[in-house]
């Protein structure tokens, strides 16, 4: 037993030893080195608040695009395309709705008046008119607020907005997948997105 005590003795007083060498080495609050500072959580830029925005209008006129898939597209691909708008921007709309409100920064009750136009086409469209008139119109917006998406996860120094970004960012990408599954995208639509690009 007293061999033991002396082992745990001289073992507890080594650790001690090289703890205090250790911590001599590290640099202290005095030597004029600072840890890097985390990303603020309540900064929110004016690209934030564009977000926040392109969000809930992209949701004021796609949930209803997608309802309208529903009861006037001919294809089957279109519907399911209509589907996971529909599932898609039903979440995001929520979570814009919530996140707005605790950034305290104000968002639209409407769509725009060309996103109202064009759920006003869809309406009057039937069959592969609508099909057609769908994938255009929606693939192109799509393609649009990917880009603004982008730049905005990219750089935000905000953790709400930044979560958000990310999960609209999943949200566009499958709904770009399912819109490009129904093989109606066209180059026009393509260029139409590419031409938005910041050069």
């Amino acid at each position: 037993m007293a061999v033991i005590a002396t082992a745990t003795a001289w073992l507890a007083l080594k650790n001690s030893s090289a703890d205090e060498s250790v911590s001599a080495n590290l640099p202290t609050a005095a030597s004029g080195l600072t840890a890097p500072q985390a990303a603020s959580t309540d900064a929110v830029t004016e690209l934030d608040k564009t977000f926040l925005t392109k969000v809930r209008q992209a949701g004021l006129w796609e949930i209803p695009a997608g309802r309208l898939a529903q009861t006037n597209a001919s294809s089957e691909a279109i519907k399911r395309a209509g589907l996971h708008l529909l599932e898609g921007h039903s979440k995001l709309d929520q979570l814009v709705r919530e996140d707005s409100q605790a950034l305290q920064v104000p968002i639209p009750d409407l769509a725009t008046a060309e996103q109202q136009a064009w759920v006003d086409q869809l309406r009057k469209a039937r069959g592969s008119d609508f099909d057609q008139l769908f994938v255009d119109l929606l693939r192109a917006s799509h393609g649009k607020v990917f880009i603004t998406i982008g730049e905005v996860r990219a750089s935000t120094k905000n953790s709400v907005v930044r979560r958000l970004a990310a999960q609209a960012n999943t949200t566009v990408q499958d709904h770009m997948d399912v819109l490009e599954d129904t093989g109606l995208v066209t180059d026009a639509t393509l260029d139409d997105v590419a031409s938005t690009i910041p050069k």
